[in-house]
């Protein structure tokens, strides 16, 4: 299922969106394709989407939810991958 939280996070003049998926990366990849999010939206595990890119997410079927129960949903299915944990760049 592809979830989505509301546009709250200020960053470059604008609000922003987490879109996930608690099925798979590839779910996320391909939903963020038909939204017409760029690949370079991806972090880890979800795309920031702008303010501007909200109303469609929900029309083409994501799921609104609370920022807590998105990040437990990608707990939930394995997903999660907080940045503490990223491997940096040698």
């Amino acid at each position: 299922m592809i979830l989505v939280d509301e546009p709250r996070w200020p960053a470059r003049g604008r609000l922003w969106s987490h879109l996930v998926s608690d099925v798979s990366f590839a779910e996320l990849h391909v939903f963020a394709e038909m939204l017409g999010a760029p690949r370079r939206g991806f972090d880890r595990d979800h795309y920031d989407i702008p303010e501007s890119r909200f109303a469609m997410a929900l029309w083409l079927g994501a799921t609104l939810v609370p920022p807590r129960d998105l990040a437990a949903r990608l707990r939930g299915a394995g997903l999660r991958r907080p940045k503490h944990l990223s491997r940096r760049a040698s």
